[in-house]
């Protein structure tokens, strides 16, 4: 393959979206739909990729900050083709294929873009990519021959009832080398309902010319472009479901995946189970023979091979489960690490703590680890037992084999093997209840009798 250059183009407005966020940069499984794109493209290893900009430039200068992106910028914005070529600058000296695609069609695949240089190498001037929708609705039309040679391109509202009535449309991808798409883009004018340069012209530039132009055909859930909240929605239900056959197709059973929601980095190990109503946010990984039990959500989470999560557990970032280790419901944990085999079975909040092997934390116990400006540990020892409703005031120490009393409130270091018992006298007085009742149901009484 000759060197290859990718120029998306992401200067529109999106005024569909209705939002104060770029249309690109809203997020499909927790990632920018630019960044599903750009990922995708990096298995081609473009020597250059130029993102064209226009409307909120500054954001998405900041979101391609980290990477060896340019940005070029589209002002006034006069069409596609237009766009396109704002793109040459940065491009000058460079000698090879270019793609032109759009930022709002984040789910374009390497292989897809390998298929339509494929059609350059076998001597087409210029590839476009098709699809064939269910309704072709208003998408610009490819009127091309039985082996994929195009014969015309043309925009909806240009075409005649005879060229809407085909079904193959145009996704708006095209690639051509740098000796023809030049001088293609140049060659567009925009004598057409819109007056616009359309970047369809580029096809028919060089079908008027006498060249070889072939279509690529895929899948239309590839192609769909995002132009609103509702088409954001449905490209990430499509994702969804996706990322859930590939997880049972690898070894992970899900009792109801349209309930389960994943994030595009999480990780599943092999017979990970996954009870109704999972989300999984950025950052988690999961080992073999994990149970995540109804109702958890789980971010920035490592669980190591059999251990256990939920129902309704919160596992925040820095939470780690080690191997077979358990939390129950309404349970959360941050930064915070359960050892081997540790529990906390219901009712716990565990933040910048770090519990040993075998220790078991009882019901309501908090380690109080914030005083308002910093943040504090607690170390927990292996073995140790936490009775309930206790509250261990950061920074401090549980040793191995310590026990802390049910209802004590801990800001001192237990050593090793130690009880710590923190609770204030119990007060006995007999009778002093009754009495009370029955002052209580006179005075109710003569209320009601006034």
């Amino acid at each position: 393959m000759s060197d290859f250059a990718a120029i998306i183009l992401a200067a529109g407005k999106g005024t569909r979206m209705k939002s104060d966020l770029h249309k690109v940069l809203h997020p499909i499984a927790g990632k920018p739909m630019l960044m599903h794109l750009l990922d995708s493209f990096d298995g081609l290893s473009p020597t250059h990729t130029i993102v064209v900009v226009g409307d909120k430039r500054e954001q998405l200068d900041a979101a391609l900050a980290d990477r060896d992106i340019v940005t070029a910028l589209q002002e006034p914005q006069h069409g596609t083709a237009h766009a396109a070529l704002q793109a040459r600058d940065a491009l000058s000296g460079f000698s090879g294929n270019i793609l032109v695609c759009f930022g709002d069609c984040p789910m374009v695949q390497a292989d897809t873009v390998r298929k339509l240089l494929a059609a350059l190498e076998d001597g087409a001037k210029v590839a476009v990519l098709g699809f064939r929708p269910e309704d072709p609705l208003a998408y610009g039309r490819i009127i091309a021959d039985a082996d994929g040679t195009v014969r015309k391109m043309v925009e909806y509202k240009d075409a005649s009832e005879e060229e809407r009535a085909c079904d193959l449309c145009n996704s708006g991808l095209i690639v051509a080398h740098t000796d023809d798409m030049w001088p293609l883009l140049d060659a567009v004018d925009n004598n057409n309902a819109q007056g616009e340069y359309y970047l369809p012209d580029v096809a028919t530039g060089a079908i008027a010319r006498g060249d070889l132009v072939r279509v690529v055909e895929t899948d239309p859930a590839e192609v769909a472009g995002i132009n609103s909240r509702a088409e954001l929605a449905e490209a990430e239900a499509r994702w969804q479901n996706d990322r859930r056959e590939q997880a049972m197709a690898e070894g992970a059973s899900l009792k109801a995946p349209e309930t389960v929601y994943f994030c595009w980095d999480t990780q599943l190990g092999r017979d990970v189970t996954i009870d109704p109503n999972v989300v999984f946010g950025q950052g988690v990984s999961v080992a073999d023979g994990v149970h995540i039990k109804a109702f958890s959500h789980l971010e920035g989470a490592t669980l190591a091979t059999g251990a256990q999560a939920g129902p309704f557990a919160r596992l925040r970032p820095g939470a780690v489960l080690e191997e077979g280790a358990f939390v129950g419901n309404f349970v959360e944990m941050k930064k915070a690490t359960l050892g081997p085999g540790a529990k906390a079975s219901h009712l716990t909040y565990l933040g910048d703590t770090t519990v040993g092997e075998g220790a078991n934390i009882g019901a309501g116990t908090i380690t109080c680890n914030y005083d308002g400006y910093f943040k504090y540990q607690t170390t927990i020892g292996a073995r140790a037992f936490i009775g309930s409703n206790s509250a261990l005031i950061a920074p401090v120490n549980i040793g191995a084999d310590a026990i802390v009393a049910a209802g004590s409130t801990v800001s001192r270091d237990v050593d090793d093997g130690e009880l710590r018992m923190v609770r204030a006298e119990q007060l006995v007085k007999p009778g002093w209840a009754d009495r009370f009742h029955d002052a209580m149901r006179k005075k109710k009484k003569a209320a009601k009798s006034k």
